[in-house]
C-alpha cells in the first residue's frame, strides 16, 4: 500500500492515483501546452530571429587568421565560377550573362545565412538542365508567349519561395525521406545526360534535339559524326588539355609533396587558362573570316551585355505559373536535395554540423532575391564547394570575394567574352560534370551495405538515361518510399528463449540471456536503475536504423555525450584564429573544464541492437560513422563502440562495411561509406581487415550456433547486452594502458561467448 507521502506527491503533480477516486483528473489546457513549448516566448522569438542569421554568431570573432584562408578560397573559386557559370547558362538555353547574375547573387547572399563554410551557391549543371526542360515545356504548349529568361526567373522565384517556406516552418526533416542511393542515382544519371547533351556542342554537330532521352542523343551523335565541324578542333583540344593539366598536377603533386600546394593551384586555374587560350585562338582565327551573313567559321558567344542589365522587381505572370505548374515539384526537389546532400557531405568531411532548416532558408532567400537581378535557380555546386574546401576556406565570408570576381568579370571582361568558342564551354561542362558520375567503388559500397538500395540506385540511373531526369527522381523516391513502407509494415519479430552461457570454456561462471526462439517471456518487475560506469554510455534504439530516423540516433548520442561528459581538450588554450568558426568554445583565458571537472571523459558507447530488428541502410551506417567522428572529436581520443544482440547477419555485414565491430581505428575508416558525389583526396580506402569478415559473417550466423558464438575477428560484437557492458567496463579499466585499439585481436574481456 502506498504511503500518504506518496499520494501527496502524486497529487501535487496533478496526477490521479489508483485507490483515491477523490483526486481530480488532470486537465491539460492550451496554456499548459504553450507553456511547455516555451517558458519565455518573447526571448525564444528573439533567439529564433537571431538564428536566421548565423553570421551574427561568428562575424564578431573574425580575425586575420581566418581572412587569409577566405581570401585565397574566395578568389580561387571566383576564377572557376566565371567560366562555369557561362557554360551552365548554355545548358539552361539562356544568354551567358544570366549565369553570371546567378553566380553573383548566390555567393553574396548565401554567406549571410550559411551554416556551411564550404558550400558555394550558384548555377549548377543539373539545375540548369532542369530549367532548360521547363523552358522547352512552356514553349511547346505556349509558343512565343514568354521569353526564356522570364520563365527561368519565375522558376527561381517560385522554387525559392517554396524552399524558404519549408525552412522557416522547420520542415527540413522531409529531406531525410530521400536516401543517399536515390540522390546518387539521379545525380549519376543526370551527369551522364548532361555529358551526352554537350558532346554535339563539343563537335559542332547540329540538326537534332540534344535534350531528348540520353540514349537517343548518344545514337544521334554517332550518326552525325561524319558532319563534324571545325568547332571540334577547339572543343576536343580544350577537353584534352583540361584532363592533361589535371592528371599532370595530381601526378607531380604526389611525387613532390613539398610543392603539392603549387600544383594544386595550377590545377585549379586550368578552366580559366584553357578558356583564355581558346578565346585568343578563336580571335586570331575568326576576326577576318566573317561571312556576308554575319556568321563566323565557328560558333562563338559574340556580344555579352556589360554589367547588370535586368535589375528590377520580377514579373510574375499567373498564366505562366499555370503553364509551368507541373514542372515546379521536380525543380524544387532538385534545388533543395542537391544542396542539402552537398552541405552535409562537406560538413562531415570537415568536422562540423550543418542545420538543414537554415540551409533551406539560405537557398530560398538566395533564389528569391536573385530574381531581382534576373538570376535563374541556383543551388550548391559540388565541384566549386570541393575547390573551396581544398583551398583552405575558414568562414562563409569567402563568398564575398567570389562575388567581387564575378562583378569584375561582368563590368571589365565582357568584350573578351565575345570571342569565347562555344565548343570550349562545352569542354568545361563535360570536364566538370564527369566527376558527378558515381565510381564503381561507390556503387560497390551501396551493394555491400544494402543490395536493395543498390537496385534503387540502378533504377534511378537507368530511368534517367532512358527517359528523363524527372522520371528518374520520381522513380528513386517512390522506390525508396515503397521499400520503407514494406520494412515498417512487415517488421520481423523474434521469440526469445533462455540460453545458459559459459564466460569461458574452462570457467564455471555462467549467466542467463534470452535469444530468439519460439516464445517471448515478458516479465516486468520494479527494478532499481543503476547508471553505467562513468565514461560508458548504454543506448537502445527501438527501431530499424533507416534514413528517416537516423538523424535522431545521431542527435541523441552526440547531445548526451556533450552534456554528460567533458571535452577532451581545453580549447581555451587555443588561439581564436585557429578555432573553428562555428564552435569557438570559451573566450581566451577561461578554463572550459573548471565547471565540468566532475564530468567523466567518454570512453565507450554500448548500443543495444535488439530493437533494431533486421534492417539498417546506407544512411544509417553513415549516421553511425558521423556519430563516432563527432564524439571522438569531443573526447579527443578513440571511443569504443560496442554492439549487443545483433539478430541479423545483414546488420553485421553493414556494420563491418562501415568499420565497426573489428577494432579498426576511426583514422583508418572512410569518413563517408558511400559518398553521393566523389570528394577526391579524403580518406576513402577500406583496410583489408575490414573487407575480410563481412561476407563470412553472414555464413557464420546462418549456420547452427557453434563455439565461439561471436567470431573472434569481430570483438566488439557481443551476444547480449550484459557482455557488451562488461567489455566496455573492462576496456575502461585498461584504457590507460592502451594506445591503439587496432592491435586488439579479441574481446577486451579476453573471453569469448560460448554456448553451453
Amino acid at each position: 500500500m502506498a504511503s500518504s507521502s506518496t499520494f501527496a506527491k502524486a497529487k501535487s503533480y496533478g496526477k490521479r492515483v489508483i485507490g483515491r477516486p477523490e483526486d481530480p483528473v488532470p486537465v491539460v489546457t492550451v496554456k499548459d501546452w504553450v507553456r511547455n513549448i516555451s517558458q519565455n516566448p518573447a526571448r525564444d522569438a528573439l533567439r529564433y530571429v537571431e538564428s536566421l542569421f548565423p553570421i551574427l554568431g561568428w562575424i564578431t570573432r573574425y580575425n586575420f587568421g581566418w581572412l587569409y584562408g577566405d581570401v585565397v578560397a574566395g578568389l580561387t573559386v571566383g576564377m572557376v565560377v566565371v567560366p562555369q557559370s557561362m557554360s551552365y547558362a548554355q545548358i539552361a538555353t539562356l544568354p551567358t550573362q544570366y549565369g553570371l547574375y546567378s553566380a553573383f547573387v548566390g555567393v553574396l547572399i548565401y554567406c549571410l545565412f550559411a551554416t556551411s563554410k564550404d558550400v558555394s551557391i550558384g548555377p549548377v549543371a543539373v539545375m540548369s538542365l532542369t530549367v532548360s526542360r521547363i523552358i522547352a515545356h512552356v514553349n511547346e504548349h505556349h509558343p512565343g508567349v514568354w521569353s526564356g529568361p522570364q520563365i527561368a526567373t519565375t522558376t527561381a522565384f517560385i522554387c525559392g519561395f517554396i524552399v524558404l517556406g519549408i525552412g522557416i516552418l522547420r520542415l527540413g526533416w522531409l529531406v531525410e525521406f530521400i536516401p543517399l542511393p536515390a540522390v546518387s542515382g539521379f545525380m549519376t544519371g543526370s551527369a551522364i545526360n548532361i555529358v551526352a547533351g554537350q558532346v554535339p556542342g563539343l563537335l559542332g554537330e547540329t540538326g537534332f534535339d540534344t535534350r531528348a532521352a540520353t540514349y537517343k542523343v548518344i545514337i544521334n551523335s554517332l550518326k552525325f559524326l561524319p558532319v563534324t565541324k571545325l568547332d571540334a578542333a577547339f572543343g576536343i583540344t580544350g577537353l584534352v588539355c583540361l584532363y592533361l593539366i589535371k592528371w599532370s598536377c595530381d601526378y607531380f603533386g604526389a611525387r613532390y609533396p613539398r610543392r603539392q600546394r603549387l600544383f594544386f593551384f595550377i590545377s585549379v586555374f586550368r578552366n580559366a587558362f584553357v578558356v583564355v587560350v581558346l578565346t585568343i585562338a578563336s580571335w586570331l582565327y575568326c576576326r577576318h573570316r566573317k561571312n556576308k551573313a554575319g556568321k563566323y567559321p565557328i560558333k562563338i558567344l559574340q556580344k555579352v551585355p556589360r554589367g547588370f542589365q535586368h535589375v528590377g522587381p520580377p514579373v510574375i505572370d499567373p498564366d505562366l505559373l499555370s503553364a509551368m505548374a507541373s514542372e515546379i515539384p521536380v525543380a524544387t526537389i532538385i534545388l533543395l536535395l542537391e544542396h542539402i546532400a552537398i552541405s552535409k557531405s562537406f560538413g562531415r568531411l570537415n568536422g562540423y554540423k550543418i542545420n538543414p532548416n537554415q540551409e533551406l532558408i539560405a537557398i530560398g532567400v538566395t533564389n528569391t532575391i536573385g530574381t531581382v537581378f534576373g538570376a535563374y535557380p541556383a543551388t550548391g555546386s559540388f565541384s566549386r564547394s570541393a575547390l573551396k574546401s581544398k583551398s583552405g576556406v575558414r568562414t562563409p565570408a569567402a563568398g564575398i570575394l567570389t562575388a567581387v570576381v564575378v562583378v569584375v568579370a561582368l563590368y571589365g571582361l565582357t568584350p573578351a567574352f565575345f570571342w569565347i568558342p562555344s565548343a570550349g564551354l562545352s569542354a568545361v561542362i563535360i570536364h566538370a560534370v564527369a566527376d558527378l558520375v558515381a565510381t564503381p567503388k561507390q556503387v560497390y559500397s551501396f551493394w555491400r551495405v544494402s543490395p536493395l538500395e543498390f537496385v534503387i540506385w540502378a533504377a534511378a540511373v537507368l530511368v534517367t538515361v532512358f527517359s528523363t531526369i524527372e522520371n528518374g527522381i520520381y522513380t528513386s523516391i517512390c522506390a525508396s518510399a515503397a521499400l520503407l513502407l514494406v520494412r515498417i509494415a512487415r517488421p520481423r519479430g523474434y521469440f526469445l528463449g533462455k540460453v545458459t552461457l559459459h564466460e569461458d570454456r574452462n570457467s564455471s561462471e555462467i549467466r542467463d540471456v534470452y535469444v530468439p526462439l519460439q516464445e517471448r517471456p515478458g516479465v516486468l518487475a520494479p527494478v532499481k536503475v543503476v547508471p553505467p560506469p562513468p565514461g560508458v554510455i548504454v543506448y537502445r534504439f527501438e527501431e530499424s536504423v533507416l534514413y528517416p530516423n537516423q538523424s535522431l540516433l545521431n542527435d541523441a548520442l552526440v547531445d548526451h555525450v556533450k552534456k554528460h561528459t567533458r571535452r577532451g581538450i581545453d580549447v581555451s588554450q587555443i588561439r581564436m584564429s585557429d578555432r573553428p568558426w562555428n564552435d569557438p568554445g570559451p573566450k581566451p583565458g577561461q578554463d572550459e573544464t573548471a565547471e565540468n571537472l566532475a564530468k567523466p571523459l567518454l570512453h565507450a558507447i554500448v548500443l543495444d541492437f535488439s530493437g533494431v530488428r533486421s534492417h539498417i541502410d546506407t544512411t544509417g551506417i553513415q549516421s553511425l560513422i558521423d556519430t563516432r567522428n563527432e564524439v571522438e572529436r569531443w573526447a579527443d581520443k578513440p571511443v569504443e563502440f560496442h554492439f549487443a544482440t545483433i539478430l541479423s547477419p545483414w546488420i553485421r555485414r553493414a556494420l563491418i562495411a562501415g568499420g565497426f565491430g573489428i577494432g579498426t581505428p576511426s583514422s583508418q575508416v572512410p569518413i563517408e561509406i558511400a559518398p553521393v558525389v566523389p570528394y577526391r583526396g579524403g580518406r576513402t580506402e577500406f583496410s583489408e581487415r575490414q573487407k575480410a569478415p563481412d561476407l563470412e559473417a553472414i555464413e557464420e550466423t546462418t549456420k547452427e550456433p557453434e563455439s565461439p558464438i561471436v567470431p573472434q575477428d569481430t570483438p566488439f560484437f557481443h551476444f547480449d547486452l550484459t557482455a557488451a557492458v562488461r567489455a566496455a567496463e573492462a576496456g575502461l579499466g585498461q584504457s590507460s594502458n592502451r594506445s591503439d585499439r587496432s592491435s586488439w585481436s579479441k574481446s577486451p574481456e579476453g573471453k569469448t561467448d560460448v554456448v553451453e
